[in-house]
This record gives structure tokens, sequence and C-alpha cells, in this order.
């Protein structure tokens, strides 16, 4: 299973920033609330996790850098 951002809709505000920059377009807006595109990938860049000023996405994957 690919690992994707997980989203609490409860504290998504619909502002869209984390869609603007997801490189990949793993998140989609829908209505007033992100939800995850699953026709793609996630490249696990946590840039949506950074610019969500609400806390609606987590991503729940490590990055290992060796």
């Amino acid at each position: 299973m690919i690992e994707m951002p997980v989203i609490d809709p409860e504290k998504c505000d619909g502002c869209g920033v984390c869609v603007d920059v997801c490189h990949c377009h793993a998140l989609v807006l829908v209505g007033k609330i992100i939800s995850v595109n699953t026709t793609q990938e996630c490249d696990w860049c946590t840039e949506c996790e950074i610019v969500c000023i609400t806390g609606a996405l987590s991503c729940p994957f490590e990055i290992v850098i060796e």
C-alpha cells in the first residue's frame, strides 16, 4: 500500500495551500475540503504537512536519509 498524507477534515479550512505545493498532484480540493487523489502517488516530500496552518494534514511515514 502506498503511503499518502492523512487528512483530518474537521481541521481543514479549505485554503488549498497544500494543493498548491503538491507537485505530484496527490491532493485535490473537493468542495472546501482537501482529499487524497488516489490516482496519483505521493513522493513523501512533506511540503503539504509543513504549509498546513490548521494541522489538518499529517504524513504518517518517516524519511530516512542515508
